[in-house]
């Protein structure tokens, strides 16, 4: 692990990081502008601006004024923070399959990761609706 918590990757591979609220300090916010990356942090909902001294601190600025402009909901699907709460509900349903795997080989630990993702799929597409337009 890197300062603040952050894995080294190499600067290229990184585009876009996806975190909770209280991840927002300063140092965070400038160590992801200074990878060239895309910092999808919600802000609070009483956010004051910071003043611009450097990349990650307008970048939050922005993030701030974009959620007061459109609002909390619609920044979220906006800006794909939506996403970060899907994916939190897809882990969950993974692990109520089990936390734990049976086989011992590696080969057959991917299999059985594998079966328990198409049943996990084939039940999220039995939960999505059908639609067909009308008349």
């Amino acid at each position: 692990m890197g300062p603040l918590g952050l894995r080294p990757f190499p600067a290229e591979t990184v585009h876009r990081t996806v975190s909770k609220p209280p991840v927002t300090t300063r140092k965070c916010r400038d160590a992801i502008a200074a990878r060239n990356a895309h910092a999808v942090i919600p802000p609070h909902k009483n956010a004051k601006p910071w003043k611009p001294t450097s990349d990650g601190a307008i970048a939050r600025n922005e993030a701030v004024n974009a959620s007061r402009y459109l609002g909390r909901a619609i920044w979220r699907r906006w800006s794909g923070y939506h996403r970060r709460s899907r994916v939190e509900s897809k882990m969950n349903c993974i692990k109520l399959l089990g936390q734990s795997l049976m086989a011992r080989d590696f080969d057959r630990q991917v299999a059985e990761l594998q079966v328990r993702i198409v049943g996990l799929n084939r039940f999220t597409a039995l939960g999505i609706p059908i639609t067909q337009a009308a008349g």
